[in-house]
Protein backbone atom coordinates (compact mmCIF):
# COMPACT_ATOMS: atom_id res chain seq x y z
CA UNK A 1 0.00 0.00 0.00
CA UNK A 2 1.03 3.28 -0.70
CA UNK A 3 2.70 5.78 2.19
CA UNK A 4 -1.09 7.62 2.84
CA UNK A 5 -0.92 11.36 2.76
CA UNK A 6 -3.95 11.97 5.77
CA UNK A 7 -4.70 15.24 6.19
CA UNK A 8 -4.76 15.61 10.16
CA UNK A 9 -7.77 18.31 10.25
CA UNK A 10 -10.05 15.16 9.34
CA UNK A 11 -11.06 12.50 11.57
CA UNK A 12 -9.39 9.02 12.20
CA UNK A 13 -11.39 6.06 11.23
CA UNK A 14 -11.68 2.32 11.88
CA UNK A 15 -13.11 0.05 9.27
CA UNK A 16 -15.18 -2.72 11.21
CA UNK A 17 -14.28 -5.95 9.20
CA UNK A 18 -12.31 -7.26 5.99
CA UNK A 19 -13.12 -5.93 2.58
CA UNK A 20 -10.27 -5.67 0.66
CA UNK A 21 -12.39 -2.79 -1.75
CA UNK A 22 -12.85 -0.86 1.52
CA UNK A 23 -9.45 -0.92 2.69
CA UNK A 24 -7.94 0.10 -0.49
CA UNK A 25 -10.36 3.06 -0.80
CA UNK A 26 -9.49 4.24 2.23
CA UNK A 27 -5.90 3.53 1.66
CA UNK A 28 -6.37 6.12 -1.28
CA UNK A 29 -8.01 8.49 0.93
CA UNK A 30 -7.26 11.40 2.87
CA UNK A 31 -8.86 9.82 6.21
CA UNK A 32 -5.86 8.37 8.79
CA UNK A 33 -7.29 4.91 9.29
CA UNK A 34 -6.84 1.53 10.79
CA UNK A 35 -8.50 -1.80 9.94
CA UNK A 36 -9.98 -3.89 12.95
CA UNK A 37 -10.50 -7.62 11.69
CA UNK A 38 -10.08 -11.07 12.79
CA UNK A 39 -6.36 -12.57 13.24
CA UNK A 40 -6.25 -14.25 9.99
CA UNK A 41 -5.75 -10.90 8.41
CA UNK A 42 -3.21 -10.58 9.90
CA UNK A 43 -0.20 -11.36 8.01
CA UNK A 44 -1.85 -9.36 4.74
CA UNK A 45 -1.76 -6.36 6.78
CA UNK A 46 1.73 -6.73 7.35
CA UNK A 47 2.83 -8.20 4.31
CA UNK A 48 1.16 -4.49 2.83
CA UNK A 49 1.78 -2.32 5.34
CA UNK A 50 -2.17 -1.68 5.85
CA UNK A 51 -2.69 -0.47 10.33
CA UNK A 52 -4.53 -2.95 11.67
CA UNK A 53 -5.90 -3.91 15.25
CA UNK A 54 -7.17 -7.62 15.65
CA UNK A 55 -10.51 -8.59 17.12
CA UNK A 56 -12.60 -11.31 16.76
CA UNK A 57 -16.42 -10.30 16.17
CA UNK A 58 -17.56 -13.93 17.52
CA UNK A 59 -17.20 -13.43 21.15
CA UNK A 60 -20.04 -11.85 23.25
CA UNK A 61 -19.96 -8.10 24.24
CA UNK A 62 -18.93 -8.37 27.93
CA UNK A 63 -15.34 -7.51 26.30
CA UNK A 64 -16.71 -4.32 23.44
CA UNK A 65 -15.23 -2.17 26.18
CA UNK A 66 -12.05 -3.38 25.49
CA UNK A 67 -12.07 -2.62 21.85
CA UNK A 68 -13.71 0.98 22.62
CA UNK A 69 -11.25 1.70 24.79
CA UNK A 70 -8.05 0.55 22.73
CA UNK A 71 -9.51 2.49 19.50
CA UNK A 72 -10.18 5.57 21.89
CA UNK A 73 -6.52 5.31 23.49
CA UNK A 74 -5.45 5.22 19.39
CA UNK A 75 -7.64 8.71 18.84
CA UNK A 76 -9.95 7.00 16.66
CA UNK A 77 -13.18 9.02 16.04
CA UNK A 78 -15.44 6.46 14.55
CA UNK A 79 -16.24 2.85 13.63
CA UNK A 80 -17.42 2.24 10.32
CA UNK A 81 -18.89 -1.73 9.74
CA UNK A 82 -18.61 -3.41 6.31
CA UNK A 83 -20.80 -6.26 7.95
CA UNK A 84 -23.64 -7.10 9.29
CA UNK A 85 -21.81 -9.03 11.61
CA UNK A 86 -20.12 -5.62 12.84
CA UNK A 87 -23.33 -3.65 12.79
CA UNK A 88 -23.64 -3.83 17.08
CA UNK A 89 -19.98 -3.64 17.51
CA UNK A 90 -19.97 -0.52 15.55
CA UNK A 91 -22.69 1.18 17.75
CA UNK A 92 -21.19 -0.15 21.00
CA UNK A 93 -17.69 1.19 20.02
CA UNK A 94 -19.47 4.50 18.65
CA UNK A 95 -21.24 5.10 21.52
CA UNK A 96 -18.12 5.16 23.59
CA UNK A 97 -16.00 7.16 21.56
CA UNK A 98 -18.51 10.10 20.95
CA UNK A 99 -20.16 9.59 24.41
CA UNK A 100 -23.37 9.00 22.96
CA UNK A 101 -25.32 6.25 24.48
CA UNK A 102 -28.03 5.90 22.10
CA UNK A 103 -25.66 4.78 19.14
CA UNK A 104 -25.69 1.16 20.74
CA UNK A 105 -29.36 0.85 21.05
CA UNK A 106 -29.83 2.39 17.99
CA UNK A 107 -27.50 -0.37 16.53
CA UNK A 108 -29.17 -3.16 18.00
CA UNK A 109 -32.32 -1.96 15.92
CA UNK A 110 -30.68 -1.80 12.69
CA UNK A 111 -29.94 -5.39 13.88
CA UNK A 112 -32.86 -7.22 15.24
CA UNK A 113 -35.44 -7.63 12.07
CA UNK A 114 -38.51 -7.57 14.26
CA UNK A 115 -37.74 -4.89 16.61
CA UNK A 116 -36.75 -2.70 13.42
CA UNK A 117 -40.33 -3.27 11.81
CA UNK A 118 -41.69 -2.45 15.68
CA UNK A 119 -40.01 0.94 15.58
CA UNK A 120 -40.49 1.62 11.57
CA UNK A 121 -44.23 1.09 12.73
CA UNK A 122 -44.28 3.74 15.22
CA UNK A 123 -42.89 6.33 12.67
CA UNK A 124 -45.69 5.66 10.85
CA UNK A 125 -43.90 3.89 8.27
CA UNK A 126 -46.55 0.89 6.55
CA UNK A 127 -45.29 -2.28 6.81
CA UNK A 128 -46.67 -5.80 6.43
CA UNK A 129 -48.11 -8.31 8.39
CA UNK A 130 -45.08 -9.52 10.94
CA UNK A 131 -44.41 -12.37 14.24
CA UNK A 132 -41.78 -13.79 15.64
CA UNK A 133 -42.00 -17.95 15.50
CA UNK A 134 -40.51 -19.83 18.38
CA UNK A 135 -41.55 -23.17 16.50
CA UNK A 136 -43.61 -24.73 14.05
CA UNK A 137 -46.44 -24.49 15.45
CA UNK A 138 -46.35 -20.66 15.40
CA UNK A 139 -45.97 -20.49 11.76
CA UNK A 140 -49.02 -22.97 10.89
CA UNK A 141 -50.84 -20.71 12.94
CA UNK A 142 -48.88 -17.71 11.37
CA UNK A 143 -49.87 -19.04 7.88
CA UNK A 144 -53.37 -20.08 8.60
CA UNK A 145 -54.38 -16.36 10.29
CA UNK A 146 -53.09 -14.51 7.73
CA UNK A 147 -54.70 -16.62 4.88
CA UNK A 148 -58.03 -16.10 7.27
CA UNK A 149 -57.10 -12.39 7.15
CA UNK A 150 -57.32 -12.47 3.72
CA UNK A 151 -60.48 -14.07 3.03
CA UNK A 152 -59.43 -17.29 1.87
CA UNK A 153 -61.70 -19.77 0.72
CA UNK A 154 -61.10 -23.64 0.95
CA UNK A 155 -59.44 -24.93 -1.61
CA UNK A 156 -58.02 -21.25 -2.81
CA UNK A 157 -53.84 -21.76 -2.97
CA UNK A 158 -52.47 -19.99 0.14
CA UNK A 159 -51.03 -16.77 0.11
CA UNK A 160 -46.85 -17.35 1.06
CA UNK A 161 -45.47 -16.21 4.25
CA UNK A 162 -41.56 -15.31 4.55
CA UNK A 163 -39.38 -16.91 7.31
CA UNK A 164 -36.44 -14.82 7.98
CA UNK A 165 -33.52 -14.65 10.46
CA UNK A 166 -33.40 -12.31 12.99
CA UNK A 167 -30.00 -10.90 12.30
CA UNK A 168 -28.24 -12.16 9.34
CA UNK A 169 -27.55 -10.66 5.86
CA UNK A 170 -30.02 -10.45 2.94
CA UNK A 171 -30.60 -13.42 1.69
CA UNK A 172 -29.71 -15.88 4.03
CA UNK A 173 -32.03 -17.92 6.06
CA UNK A 174 -34.69 -16.21 4.01
CA UNK A 175 -37.63 -19.50 3.00
CA UNK A 176 -41.19 -19.02 1.23
CA UNK A 177 -43.62 -20.91 2.94
CA UNK A 178 -46.90 -21.56 1.04
CA UNK A 179 -48.29 -25.28 3.21
CA UNK A 180 -48.61 -26.38 6.92
CA UNK A 181 -46.34 -29.36 4.84
CA UNK A 182 -43.15 -26.97 3.91
CA UNK A 183 -43.29 -25.93 7.31
CA UNK A 184 -41.61 -29.51 8.28
CA UNK A 185 -38.59 -28.83 6.02
CA UNK A 186 -37.68 -26.06 8.84
CA UNK A 187 -34.63 -27.71 10.97
CA UNK A 188 -34.86 -27.01 14.54
CA UNK A 189 -31.96 -24.73 14.88
CA UNK A 190 -32.91 -21.90 12.53
CA UNK A 191 -35.75 -20.82 15.42
CA UNK A 192 -36.44 -18.06 16.79
CA UNK A 193 -37.10 -16.47 13.69
CA UNK A 194 -39.41 -13.18 11.81
CA UNK A 195 -42.03 -14.17 9.59
CA UNK A 196 -44.03 -11.93 7.53
CA UNK A 197 -46.86 -11.30 5.33
CA UNK A 198 -45.58 -11.77 1.30
CA UNK A 199 -46.35 -8.51 -0.11
CA UNK A 200 -47.14 -8.60 -3.95
CA UNK A 201 -45.47 -5.45 -5.47
CA UNK A 202 -41.72 -3.91 -6.94
CA UNK A 203 -38.76 -4.91 -4.53
CA UNK A 204 -35.97 -2.39 -4.98
CA UNK A 205 -33.36 -1.24 -2.51
CA UNK A 206 -32.02 1.99 -1.74
CA UNK A 207 -28.41 3.52 -0.85
CA UNK A 208 -28.14 6.26 1.17
CA UNK A 209 -25.56 8.71 2.72
CA UNK A 210 -26.06 10.53 5.43
CA UNK A 211 -24.56 13.59 6.52
CA UNK A 212 -25.96 16.17 9.31
CA UNK A 213 -29.49 13.71 9.38
CA UNK A 214 -29.67 14.96 5.71
CA UNK A 215 -29.16 12.81 2.29
CA UNK A 216 -26.06 13.40 0.99
CA UNK A 217 -26.85 11.11 -1.79
CA UNK A 218 -29.55 8.61 -3.04
CA UNK A 219 -29.36 5.69 -5.16
CA UNK A 220 -32.34 3.39 -6.21
CA UNK A 221 -31.10 0.04 -6.98
CA UNK A 222 -33.21 -1.96 -9.46
CA UNK A 223 -33.59 -5.85 -8.75
CA UNK A 224 -33.93 -7.36 -11.94
CA UNK A 225 -34.54 -11.05 -9.57
CA UNK A 226 -34.02 -10.40 -6.12
CA UNK A 227 -30.66 -12.86 -5.23
CA UNK A 228 -29.90 -13.13 -8.67
CA UNK A 229 -29.26 -9.66 -10.12
CA UNK A 230 -29.25 -5.49 -9.90
CA UNK A 231 -28.22 -2.61 -12.05
CA UNK A 232 -28.20 0.85 -10.98
CA UNK A 233 -29.08 4.05 -11.74
CA UNK A 234 -33.07 2.26 -12.14
CA UNK A 235 -34.71 2.31 -15.12
CA UNK A 236 -36.88 5.62 -15.33
CA UNK A 237 -40.33 3.62 -14.46
CA UNK A 238 -38.71 2.84 -11.27
CA UNK A 239 -36.99 6.31 -10.90
CA UNK A 240 -40.45 7.99 -11.31
CA UNK A 241 -40.93 6.92 -7.72
CA UNK A 242 -37.66 9.05 -6.83
CA UNK A 243 -39.31 12.16 -4.77
CA UNK A 244 -41.61 9.38 -3.39
CA UNK A 245 -39.01 7.25 -2.02
CA UNK A 246 -36.86 10.57 -1.01
CA UNK A 247 -39.60 11.63 1.54
CA UNK A 248 -39.68 7.09 2.97
CA UNK A 249 -36.07 7.90 3.46
CA UNK A 250 -36.18 10.90 5.69
CA UNK A 251 -39.37 9.54 7.35
CA UNK A 252 -36.73 6.77 7.80
CA UNK A 253 -33.93 8.92 9.59
CA UNK A 254 -36.28 10.51 11.56
CA UNK A 255 -37.39 7.48 13.29
CA UNK A 256 -34.34 6.00 13.55
CA UNK A 257 -32.60 9.24 14.85
CA UNK A 258 -29.89 8.79 11.90
CA UNK A 259 -27.47 11.81 12.18
CA UNK A 260 -25.06 10.47 10.33
CA UNK A 261 -23.26 7.15 8.19
CA UNK A 262 -24.64 4.59 5.79
CA UNK A 263 -28.64 3.38 5.62
CA UNK A 264 -29.51 0.47 2.83
CA UNK A 265 -33.12 -0.36 3.21
CA UNK A 266 -35.25 -2.47 0.89
CA UNK A 267 -38.70 -1.76 0.16
CA UNK A 268 -41.71 -2.67 -2.23
CA UNK A 269 -43.79 -0.56 -4.08
CA UNK A 270 -47.27 -1.86 -4.66
CA UNK A 271 -49.48 -1.24 -8.10
CA UNK A 272 -51.27 1.97 -6.29
CA UNK A 273 -47.67 3.69 -5.90
CA UNK A 274 -48.12 2.64 -1.59
CA UNK A 275 -44.63 2.00 -0.33
CA UNK A 276 -44.07 -0.77 2.12
CA UNK A 277 -40.94 -1.00 4.57
CA UNK A 278 -39.21 -4.30 4.24
CA UNK A 279 -36.01 -3.37 6.54
CA UNK A 280 -32.93 -1.47 6.91
CA UNK A 281 -29.16 -2.04 7.04
CA UNK A 282 -26.38 0.12 8.48
CA UNK A 283 -24.19 -1.00 5.89
CA UNK A 284 -23.04 -1.64 2.63
CA UNK A 285 -25.19 -4.02 0.16
CA UNK A 286 -24.36 -6.84 -0.96
CA UNK A 287 -23.60 -8.00 -5.09
CA UNK A 288 -20.89 -5.44 -5.17
CA UNK A 289 -23.59 -2.44 -5.36
CA UNK A 290 -20.29 -0.02 -4.49
CA UNK A 291 -18.80 -1.29 -7.44
CA UNK A 292 -21.07 -1.28 -9.64
CA UNK A 293 -21.89 2.44 -8.49
CA UNK A 294 -18.32 3.46 -9.09
CA UNK A 295 -18.69 1.70 -12.28
CA UNK A 296 -21.62 4.32 -13.00
CA UNK A 297 -20.66 7.53 -11.84
CA UNK A 298 -16.75 7.24 -10.95
CA UNK A 299 -17.27 8.05 -7.24
CA UNK A 300 -15.27 5.55 -4.80
CA UNK A 301 -18.78 5.05 -2.65
CA UNK A 302 -16.61 3.81 0.19
CA UNK A 303 -14.72 6.66 0.19
CA UNK A 304 -18.38 8.26 0.61
CA UNK A 305 -19.17 6.02 3.48
CA UNK A 306 -15.79 7.45 5.17
CA UNK A 307 -17.07 10.90 4.54
CA UNK A 308 -20.30 10.26 5.44
CA UNK A 309 -19.50 8.85 9.36
CA UNK A 310 -16.59 11.12 9.74
CA UNK A 311 -17.79 13.62 12.53
CA UNK A 312 -15.01 16.25 11.08
CA UNK A 313 -16.37 15.92 7.37
CA UNK A 314 -17.99 19.54 5.86
CA UNK A 315 -20.37 20.41 4.08
CA UNK A 316 -18.68 21.81 1.51
CA UNK A 317 -17.00 18.26 1.09
CA UNK A 318 -19.88 16.32 1.23
CA UNK A 319 -21.26 18.70 -2.04
CA UNK A 320 -18.03 18.77 -3.90
CA UNK A 321 -17.61 14.55 -3.59
CA UNK A 322 -20.97 13.21 -4.69
CA UNK A 323 -22.00 13.65 -8.14
CA UNK A 324 -25.63 14.47 -9.10
CA UNK A 325 -28.02 11.73 -9.04
CA UNK A 326 -29.19 9.81 -12.36
CA UNK A 327 -28.36 13.07 -14.32
CA UNK A 328 -24.46 12.54 -13.32
CA UNK A 329 -23.90 8.80 -14.30
CA UNK A 330 -21.92 8.13 -17.23
CA UNK A 331 -24.17 4.82 -18.12
CA UNK A 332 -26.18 1.76 -16.32
CA UNK A 333 -23.89 -1.03 -14.58
CA UNK A 334 -25.21 -4.62 -13.70
CA UNK A 335 -24.11 -7.44 -12.44
CA UNK A 336 -25.59 -11.18 -12.23
CA UNK A 337 -24.77 -13.69 -9.62
CA UNK A 338 -24.69 -17.65 -10.88
CA UNK A 339 -25.64 -20.02 -9.77
CA UNK A 340 -25.12 -23.72 -11.47
CA UNK A 341 -28.56 -25.23 -12.92
CA UNK A 342 -27.39 -28.37 -13.36
CA UNK A 343 -26.90 -30.95 -10.35
CA UNK A 344 -23.83 -32.47 -11.73
CA UNK A 345 -20.91 -30.63 -12.82
CA UNK A 346 -17.51 -30.39 -14.32
CA UNK A 347 -16.08 -26.94 -15.58
CA UNK A 348 -16.74 -23.46 -16.48
CA UNK A 349 -18.12 -22.62 -19.86
CA UNK A 350 -19.22 -18.83 -19.70
CA UNK A 351 -22.10 -18.90 -22.24
CA UNK A 352 -20.62 -17.02 -25.70
CA UNK A 353 -24.24 -15.05 -26.21
CA UNK A 354 -23.04 -13.51 -22.51
CA UNK A 355 -19.46 -13.12 -23.64
CA UNK A 356 -19.86 -11.47 -27.02
CA UNK A 357 -22.78 -9.05 -25.84
CA UNK A 358 -21.78 -5.34 -26.50
CA UNK A 359 -22.42 -5.23 -22.26
CA UNK A 360 -20.61 -7.78 -21.22
CA UNK A 361 -17.32 -6.51 -19.03
CA UNK A 362 -16.02 -9.22 -16.87
CA UNK A 363 -16.49 -12.00 -14.50
CA UNK A 364 -15.09 -13.26 -10.98
CA UNK A 365 -16.14 -16.75 -11.35
CA UNK A 366 -13.76 -19.86 -11.04
CA UNK A 367 -13.68 -23.42 -12.35
CA UNK A 368 -16.33 -25.62 -9.77
CA UNK A 369 -14.33 -27.66 -7.36
CA UNK A 370 -16.57 -30.41 -6.35
CA UNK A 371 -18.50 -31.77 -9.29
CA UNK A 372 -22.49 -32.07 -7.02
CA UNK A 373 -23.85 -28.79 -6.60
CA UNK A 374 -25.15 -28.53 -3.08
CA UNK A 375 -28.93 -28.45 -2.90
CA UNK A 376 -30.00 -24.80 -2.37
CA UNK A 377 -31.60 -24.60 0.91
CA UNK A 378 -33.82 -21.35 1.01
CA UNK A 379 -31.55 -18.07 -1.10
CA UNK A 380 -28.15 -19.93 -1.26
CA UNK A 381 -24.90 -17.99 -1.59
CA UNK A 382 -24.45 -17.57 -5.72
CA UNK A 383 -20.71 -19.07 -7.08
CA UNK A 384 -19.63 -15.64 -7.79
CA UNK A 385 -20.62 -12.34 -10.37
CA UNK A 386 -20.50 -11.13 -14.04
CA UNK A 387 -20.62 -7.88 -14.40
CA UNK A 388 -22.03 -5.55 -17.22
CA UNK A 389 -22.15 -2.13 -18.37
CA UNK A 390 -23.79 -0.23 -21.16
CA UNK A 391 -26.26 2.86 -22.05
CA UNK A 392 -29.31 1.35 -22.01
CA UNK A 393 -31.77 0.38 -18.70
CA UNK A 394 -34.33 -1.40 -20.64
CA UNK A 395 -31.46 -3.48 -22.71
CA UNK A 396 -29.71 -3.87 -19.31
CA UNK A 397 -32.75 -5.32 -17.72
CA UNK A 398 -33.56 -7.59 -20.09
CA UNK A 399 -30.11 -9.17 -20.56
CA UNK A 400 -29.88 -9.31 -16.41
CA UNK A 401 -32.79 -11.35 -16.47
CA UNK A 402 -32.02 -13.63 -20.05
CA UNK A 403 -28.89 -14.58 -18.09
CA UNK A 404 -31.30 -16.47 -15.76
CA UNK A 405 -32.09 -19.26 -18.38
CA UNK A 406 -28.44 -19.75 -19.68
CA UNK A 407 -25.59 -22.71 -17.66
CA UNK A 408 -22.53 -21.15 -16.87
CA UNK A 409 -20.91 -24.25 -15.17
CA UNK A 410 -22.06 -27.38 -17.72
Amino acid sequence: MSEQKYNPEKGYIALLGWSLNAVEAADKFDRRYVVVAPDWAEAYCEEHDIPYVPWNFERLNDRSVEISQTLKEMGVDVAIPLFEETVEWAGAINSVLMDKPRLFGQAMLLRDKALMKRRAQLGGIRVGIFEEAHDKGDVIRFLKRVNQTLLKLDGDPNDPIHLKAFDKAGCLGHRVIRTPDEVDTIPEEEFPVLMESHLDGWEFAVEAWIHNGKIAFLNISEYVTLGYSVFVPATPDLEKYRDQIRGEIEKLIKTFDIEFGFIHPEYFVTSDRTMYFGEVAYRPPGFKVFELLERAYGFNAYQGMILAFDPKTTDEEIKAFFPTEVVDAKGYAGCFGVYPRRRVVSKLEIPEETENHEYFESHELTPPLEETVTKRTAFGTHWGLVYFFGDDPYVMRDLLKHQEDLDFYV
